[in-house]
């Protein structure tokens, strides 16, 4: 079938359209993926406190090995996520000993951050004499 001249330029002047539309569409698109790739951080660096938190309250309620808490703490975390995180441990002497660890969540977006983590674990002292 052959085209009239209306049908052809019709079809010229729609041209680009949808390359214009998702040119629109790509700025939300992009947001969403960084807020995912955002989450995702909070979410690994939720999980690596809490892991920290169990070594050290492990570590501190040894009685051979208290003292190495923070070195356990930062072992158990990939490096990125502890080099700047906050370790503490209290308790023992006595029956259990609590460690807390704080993680900062670094930030995909240029402005604002997403805030630090705080993740604690308690355990049993070591009563071996």
């Amino acid at each position: 079938m052959r085209r009239g001249p209306r049908e052809s330029r019709r079809a010229r002047g729609d041209r680009g359209a949808a390359a214009v539309e998702y040119l629109g569409f790509l700025p939300l698109l992009l947001l969403v993926a960084l807020a995912g790739v955002q989450l995702g951080i909070a979410a690994y660096a939720a999980q690596q406190a809490g892991t920290a938190a169990r070594a050290a309250a492990r570590t501190a309620a040894q009685k051979d090995r208290a003292d190495g808490y923070v070195q356990a703490a930062r072992a158990a975390m990939s490096g990125w996520v502890g080099k700047d995180s906050d370790i503490s441990a209290a308790g023992c002497p006595g029956a259990t000993v609590t460690a807390k660890v704080t993680v900062p969540v670094p930030s995909v977006f240029l402005v604002g951050h997403f805030g630090p983590i705080t993740k604690t674990a308690t355990m049993p002292c070591d009563d071996r004499n």
